[in-house]
């Protein structure tokens, strides 16, 4: 073999090693690469209980209770609805009927623990992901609409 053809072989080589090494790094982040996930994608891809993820949606009205420290409210995408568990101080944003994404993962019994909860920053936001996925659901009323 030449000397160019050697160094052909080699940069060959390292080209597949990095496609392989990318694609098994594609392939372990597969559901971790989305931001959220709205209620529906929980029960659609039954996430299982201790993984942990954000989950996004609008708090159902009427649903927010709070006791001390601990909060309890459900996260709404018009299709599916999931109970979640809050211990701490919430955003001083954090109303019902509004956007939220909230980290922490599902446990046993079906309701979500989370460990941060994350509220829209202005009167007029709404995560594009949350608003995509009202969309999708048929549930999306835009700021102002049938009021």
């Amino acid at each position: 073999m030449t000397r160019k053809q050697k160094r052909l072989t080699i940069i060959a080589g390292l080209a597949v090693v990095v496609m392989i090494a990318t694609g098994l790094v594609l392939f372990a982040l597969r559901d971790q690469i989305l931001f959220f996930y709205s209620p529906s994608d929980v029960v659609a891809r039954e996430v299982a209980a201790g993984q942990p993820i954000r989950l996004g949606g609008l708090v159902k009205e009427a649903s927010w209770t709070r006791a001390g420290q601990d909060n309890t409210f459900t996260i709404t995408d018009g299709g599916q609805e999931i109970v979640a568990v809050y211990r701490g101080i919430l955003p001083d944003l954090f109303r019902e009927g509004q956007g939220v994404v909230a980290e922490g993962s599902m446990n046993d019994d079906g309701q979500f623990m989370a460990s941060n909860v994350l509220a829209k920053h202005d009167e007029n936001y709404i995560p594009r992901e949350v608003v995509d996925a009202l969309k999708a659901q048929g549930e999306w009323r835009p700021e102002g609409a049938g009021q």
